[in-house]
């Protein structure tokens, strides 16, 4: 299982497996890096530019694969845990910690000479706690823990009591 620069587990045998696509995609399969983006890199971008902005890494049968692009980026946004599920529940105007943390999958080399792309999945704070502490893998068949759904409970009935109703009458009844 590949391992951080401190030697902890990140839950998965190859980061790429479970990318779903680069950041810089577009709907229609073209590099929006090399458009945006191509002035720090005018080699990549006037090479995609040659063949219409098309990224070589989004056809599966195409001549790249993600870890072949330099540019390469997928950082999750997701709204629930890979792992167990457990879905974000934020409260506004509250600091409490989030329910969900972003988990890298890629780290750079100690010695600075490999490509290191960024790659990261939604864990909730448990789940990324096991998966560096542990065995645990980010694609196992999981199930939020007592203390997770505890968390996540007690933020749905703050929401639920936020969004309650109570009418000037109620309460300043005379009763």
């Amino acid at each position: 299982m590949e391992k951080t620069p401190r030697g902890t587990s990140v839950g998965v045998e190859d980061p790429y497996a479970v990318v779903d696509r680069c950041d810089h995609l577009t709907d229609d399969g073209r590099c929006r890096y090399a458009a945006e983006h191509g002035r720090h890199d005018p080699e990549f971008a006037e090479a995609r530019r040659e063949d219409g902005l098309r990224c070589p890494a989004a056809d599966p049968d195409g001549e790249w694969g993600w870890a072949d692009c330099p540019h390469f980026r997928d950082r999750s946004r997701g709204r629930t845990c890979r792992r167990c599920g457990l879905e974000e529940r934020r409260l506004a105007g509250e600091e409490a910690r989030p329910l969900l943390e972003e988990h890298h999958l890629e780290y750079a080399d100690d010695d600075r000479t490999e490509l290191s792309h960024e790659i990261t999945v939604s864990l909730c704070r448990w789940c990324h706690a096991k998966v560096h502490g542990s065995w645990a893998r980010i694609d196992d068949d999981a199930a939020p823990g007592p203390e997770a759904i505890a968390a996540a409970e007690g933020r749905r009935s703050k929401e639920q009591a936020e969004f309650g109703f109570e009418s000037a009458a109620e309460r300043y009844d005379d009763e």
